[in-house]
């Protein structure tokens, strides 16, 4: 049988602390500008969700840079300073491993502007107004 894919109601609470507090520590990297990197010091990068895999030994983190200028060279120097990222998330954390992060570019800001773009369309209004 087929594996559900995980949903932030099915993932343990200890699968959504870790996420966190590697979310807070690569989140204060960029904020403080440890990153030596001129893309990533003249944008400001939000993170905005951090996934780790059931055996913690992998993050997926949800970036997206401020207004969502300049996506794809924000996410080439975040992925050129992966294992600056790993090395630090691993160091302050103290897990058993060290998590290879992966960045993505974060799509849900996106999506909620497409679905409010149709719900403000007249005819969507006409409808939910009956």
């Amino acid at each position: 049988m087929a594996r559900q894919p995980a949903t932030p109601e099915t993932r343990s609470v200890r699968l959504l602390k870790v996420g966190e507090q590697v979310r807070h520590v690569i989140s204060e990297l960029l904020t403080r500008q440890m990153v030596h990197d001129e893309v990533l010091t003249a944008h400001s990068v939000s993170v905005t969700e951090v996934r780790m895999s059931p055996d913690l030994r992998h993050a997926t983190v949800f970036v997206k840079p401020l207004l969502g200028a300049d996506e794809e060279p924000v996410l080439k120097a975040l992925r050129t300073h992966t294992a600056f990222f790993q090395k630090e998330v691993a160091g302050k954390l103290r897990l058993k491993y060290a998590a290879k992060i992966r960045f993505l570019a974060d799509e849900s800001f996106d999506v909620a502007s497409k679905i409010d773009a149709l719900l403000a369309d007249p005819k969507v209004k006409r409808d939910l107004e009956d």
